[in-house]
Formats: structure tokens, sequence, C-alpha cells
């Protein structure tokens, strides 16, 4: 995958939890998103025996990055 397709994919999330959630309020709340999402992709690290990138673990990596951007956003 290009990076200007990964990007794009990254921007599409952003758009969309913005839509559908409020921007974070503090520090200690983006860092819960964050790391509620890292959650979920490791428990698809786990449950994959192989080391092949599964499409459930690209969403997931996604969305962290989209996370991490509007932690800036918000909160700069």
């Amino acid at each position: 995958m290009e990076i200007k397709q990964l990007l794009a994919d990254v921007e599409i999330e952003l758009r969309k939890a913005r839509i559908k959630y409020k921007p974070f309020n503090s520090t200690h709340e983006g860092y819960a998103v964050i790391k509620e999402e890292l959650d979920e992709l490791w428990d698809l690290v786990k449950a994959n025996k192989g080391y092949t990138l599964t499409p459930g673990m690209e969403r997931e990596c996604v969305q962290i990055a989209a996370m991490a951007i509007a932690f800036v956003m918000d909160l700069r």
C-alpha cells in the first residue's frame, strides 16, 4: 500500500470519528481512547499465529493513527 492511500484511510477514519464523537476533553481521555484501540490490536496480534498483517490489524492501526492525530489536534 502506498503512503498516500494509507494517509487517506487515516483521514477518513478521523473524519468519521469527528462526526460520531466529541473532541477529547483531556490528555487522560485521549490516552484512554488510544490505549483501547491499541489493546484491540494486541488482541488480534495474540490471536494471529503467523506473521501476516490481517485486515483487522490494519483497521486497528488506522484507528490508532487517527486517534493520535485527534489527540494532538484536540489538545494542542
